[in-house]
């Protein structure tokens, strides 16, 4: 289509249709008009604009009933001519303005008239477009006291569309275009910038909006979650940076000044706002409701970017008005430290912007500075939180919990202004108990034991940096959100760091005695207070505040060791089958048990002299005690690093006790705890680590064997030390085997069990540390089960009528000693004996070389360990026969075939049990040839042991 670009040309071929849409008002001639109109260039429009305006203005004046298609047609070809065009004229703009309004007046309502969505939309756009092409002052022109009825009526227009439309187009539109008409738009170059003496006119006008105003827009941000953020989002621009220019401190500091008032109709007057100092009062109480209305809701609002709106309306409303919005001041502050541990990356940027924005600016609200308003508010807040923590869900829990952690970001050093109240500070103690209190309801933790493998493998390498006990997951009794678990975490981090460390340990050290029930919560608390004070997972808005000295830690963290690791403290009770050493030692401490009723789960200490029996629940709770205790030595490992070497000698030995120990989630922290002090220590292994300290480890064992009764748990440390170590803790070890075979035959009734499985765990690392030569190329679990079934052929194969005779007459010698016939078999066997004759080539054996230390020992072990095999208790024989004698026999074996010249060793069986593969689970050596314990025939078989060439 041919472009009209000369206006000559454009009139002669829309003059026509104008005319005929003069005449008969129909959508079709509007249709061909604008349809005319896509062929004239914008030159030419502007010049015909009012008479191109002229019969789409006059189909909308004619009075009378119309079609809406027909409003609607009108409404969208007069919306294109004024994108296309500029308003010039003050007057025409004005009319314009009122004519579309009345496009959706309803005479009958004080609400829109009930017409189409369609021209609902068609209106608000041509409002918008006419607003943007208003031309130069001629927009400034327009808002003069005149015009107040007219755009009072369009604002309440646009404000009741977006408050009460179902559609989220229109509702987005009417905001948009509420924003242009209140100078808000965010075109570039509409509007231009404004002078003081303009914005001074402009914020008269728009105080007569205000109330109105800021009243529908809080309806819309309060309201429904499901209406979309983007409407929220628009409202809250809207609201803030419209009470922030009617509201702004240095326009109402210009306003104070006498000034004389515009002469106006009396009509006019009555709708004018003076922004006096009782205005400006009453509108400020009336303000505070409405920011407390919004910020409740829009800050636990599910979409960030409302969120992230909530901060921008804070920032604005206490950069402009903070003197005349001095109540509001609180309200806002609170939801801008809420925010900032928001769990979206961009407010929490936005909110630590903000906030070291008012620091730097040094912002004062009223006559009182910005901490004076944080450390009011932390009081209040401190004072209310018991209460909170009780009444409120898990959601109420994490904001209040946010609020808090925000106070103690901003305030820094000076929390311990708060600190520093007793009342303040047992309140907020109390809180921080009362809501970490434990569900220790759980009976899988204490049916989880540790059993201990046989077959030991290399210790992994430490990782590099610090992991943490990632063990088991905590429960708690008053929250199920795992985020409020980690705000108290932050919470204790950021008291340990910014506070007095030395009051607040010794304050929640008092907790600690005071009642069982606090215990668990104070120790949890203690060890966030350590990590905090050593500057480790803290986030420091205070780049000037100076951390805990090295020394001062130190001291701190062996005073609590000292705690954790006493008597009364460590060995807790955690499952029923203690051994009467233990008993012992309960008896000689406090015993702590927890009453029967499982969903209370209240705890009672018992006098000395009583023997309550220990409940699941009571069980249950001691093992998370333990468990948070060797999470805190892991802490301490942690916040220390290199200097912990100092405290090993206090904190290693204890640690050993409890990785040995028989619950599964003790034994497994403890290892946790392990593998952490040696990343702090830069060792490189848990073997490195316990062979750089088995020295004063062993020294340790050797003085509690001498004191078993009161160091009932000695075993369980030798015990992780032969499982975690290689053959060089040999020569360290072989006298404290020594002096543990001297205390079983001591204790043989009273803690076989102990002893026994040291024992076990000794062979064992014996099997490990020196395997034979001659499988050094094949894998360990070839090679052991290569040689149980050697074994078993031997005995299957080498059976002969000798050795069934032999048999017999081993079996009728038995009998005459049970008999009492000693003197008969003495005098037989002394005419059976004859003496050996030795060949001419025969010389005299020298004297035998001593045995290797590990065979030694081998051989010292199962010699004591014999009557255990008719022990009463079941365990202990079935640890004897199925453990201990199949790799006694596969350390001697290795040892015969790599030292055939020893004949002194020999093997004489005490009992014979199948294990997977035909291993022979019970054997001596005491000869050339194996005499195998028949349990059914109560004898012994005589078989000769294949050698190696």
């Amino acid at each position: 289509m041919a472009v009209f670009d000369t206006p000559q040309e454009a009139f002669g071929i829309l003059r026509p249709v104008c005319v005929q849409l003069t005449k008969t008002q129909t959508v079709e001639n509007v249709e061909h008009l604008q349809a005319q109109l896509q062929a004239v260039s914008d030159t030419a429009l502007q010049e015909l604009q009012q008479y191109i305006l002229f019969p789409l203005r006059f189909t909308l004046k004619t009075p009378g009933p119309k079609r809406e298609r027909l409003v609607q047609s009108v409404v969208e070809c007069l919306t294109f001519v004024l994108s296309s065009t500029c308003v010039k004229e003050q007057e025409l703009l004005q009319e314009l303005f009122s004519e579309l309004s009345t496009c959706l007046y309803s005479p009958n309502s004080q609400k829109p008239a009930a017409v189409s969505e369609e021209l609902k939309l068609a209106v608000i756009q041509g409002l918008n477009t006419l607003m943007h092409s208003a031309y130069g002052d001629i927009i400034l022109a327009f808002y003069k006291p005149s015009i107040l009825p007219r755009l009072g009526f369009a604002v309440s227009l646009l404000l009741g569309l977006a408050e009460q439309e179902k559609s989220k187009q229109i509702k987005i539109a009417a905001l948009k275009c509420l924003q242009v008409l209140l100078f808000q738009c965010d075109c570039q170059d509409h509007p231009r910038s404004l002078d003081e003496l303009e914005q001074q006119h402009l914020g008269d006008l728009f105080a007569s909006f205000l109330p109105g105003i800021s009243t529908a827009l809080t309806r819309v941000i309060t309201g429904d979650f499901k209406q979309g953020h983007s409407i929220v989002v628009c409202s809250l621009k809207i609201f803030h940076k419209t009470v922030g220019f009617v509201m702004a401190d240095e326009q109402l500091r210009r306003l104070s000044k006498a000034q004389a008032e515009p002469v106006v109709e009396h009509r006019i007057a009555e709708l004018m706002v003076h922004r006096e100092g009782d205005w400006v009062k009453n509108t400020s109480d009336k303000l505070v409701i409405l920011i407390k209305k919004i910020i409740e809701c829009v800050s636990v609002h599910p979409h960030w970017k409302v969120r992230l709106e909530l901060v921008d309306l804070v920032e604005a409303l206490l950069l402009k008005c903070s003197q005349s919005l001095v109540d509001s001041a609180g309200p806002l502050l609170k939801a801008l430290v809420g925010l900032i541990n928001d769990e979206s990356s961009e407010v929490q940027a936005q909110c630590n912007n903000v906030l070291r924005q008012f620091a730097d600016q040094k912002v004062v609200v009223g006559n009182r500075a910005f901490t004076d308003i944080l450390s009011e508010s932390l009081h209040s807040l401190t004072t209310s939180l018991p209460r909170l923590m009780n009444s409120q869900d898990d959601q109420g829990k994490f904001s209040t919990l946010s609020l808090l952690l925000g106070y103690l970001k901003l305030l820094g050093p000076k929390i311990n202004f708060v600190l520093n109240s007793v009342a303040h500070l047992q309140r907020l103690s109390k809180a921080l108990i009362q809501v970490l209190e434990l569900d220790v309801a759980d009976v899988k933790i204490v049916e989880e034991r540790s059993w201990n493998s046989d077959d030991l493998s290399a210790s992994p390498k430490t990782p590099t940096t610090w992991q943490g006990n990632q063990v088991q997951r905590r429960y708690f009794r008053f929250f199920t959100d795992e985020r409020v678990f980690l705000l108290l975490r932050q919470v204790c981090r950021l008291l340990g760091y910014y506070g007095n460390l030395y009051l607040l340990v010794d304050h929640f050290m008092e907790l600690y005695h005071e009642s069982v029930v606090y215990r668990k919560q104070a120790t949890m608390i203690l060890n966030e207070l350590v990590t905090g004070a050593a500057g480790l997972e803290v986030e420091d808005l205070q780049e000037k505040h100076t951390k805990t000295s090295p020394e001062e830690l130190r001291e701190i963290v062996t005073s609590l060791l000292e705690l954790y690791t006493s008597q009364e403290n460590w060995y807790l009770v955690t499952c029923i089958e203690t051994e009467e050493g233990e008993e012992l030692m309960m008896k000689q401490s406090d015993l702590q048990a927890i009453t029967s009723r499982v969903h209370t789960c209240q705890i009672i200490s018992f006098p000395a002299f009583s023997k309550p029996s220990p409940t699941i629940c009571s069980m249950n709770s001691n093992i998370w005690q333990i468990y948070i205790q060797l999470e805190g030595i892991n802490q301490f490992a942690y916040a220390l690093g290199k200097d912990f070497h100092l405290l090993l000698m206090s904190a290693l030995y204890p640690v050993l006790e409890k990785a040995g120990d028989q619950t599964l989630l003790i034994s497994q922290v403890a290892t946790c705890t392990m593998v952490d002090i040696c990343v702090a220590c830069n060792y490189d292994s848990l073997q490195d680590l316990i062979n750089e300290n088995s020295d004063y480890l062993v020294n340790g064992i050797s003085l509690n064997l001498r004191h078993l009764s009161l160091h009932p748990h000695t075993a369980k440390v030798l015990e992780v030390m032969l499982r975690n170590s290689d053959a060089t803790l040999l020569p360290l070890v072989a006298d404290v085997v020594q002096d543990v075979l001297a205390t079983l035959d001591q204790f043989y009734d009273k803690r076989t069990a102990s002893f026994v499985s040291i024992l076990h765990a000794l062979l064992v690392a014996l099997a490990q540390w020196f395997p034979e030569t001659s499988y050094i190329g094949q894998p360990q679990d070839q090679s052991l089960k290569e040689e149980g079934s050697y074994l078993h052929q031997t005995l299957k194969n080498n059976t002969t009528a000798e050795d069934i005779e032999q048999f017999v007459l081993d079996y009728l010698k038995e009998k005459d000693v049970a008999d009492g016939n000693v003197l008969d078999f003495d005098s037989d066997e002394e005419k059976l004996s004859v003496p050996p004759t030795l060949e001419e080539n025969d010389t005299l054996p020298d004297v035998e070389p001593p045995l290797p230390v590990h065979i030694q020992i081998a051989k010292d072990v199962m010699e004591r360990c014999i009557h255990l095999l008719s022990d009463k208790n079941l365990k202990i024989r079935l640890k004897e026969k199925l453990q201990h004698f199949s790799y006694h026999i596969l350390i001697c074996r290795r040892f015969a075939k790599q030292a055939p010249h020893q004949q002194g060793l020999k093997i004489h069986s005490t009992d014979s049990t199948q294990q997977r593969g035909g291993e022979v689970a019970g054997a001596r050596f005491f000869g050339n040839a194996s005499e195998t314990f028949c349990p059914k025939e109560n004898a012994f078989l005589s078989i000769p042991i294949r050698k190696e060439k």
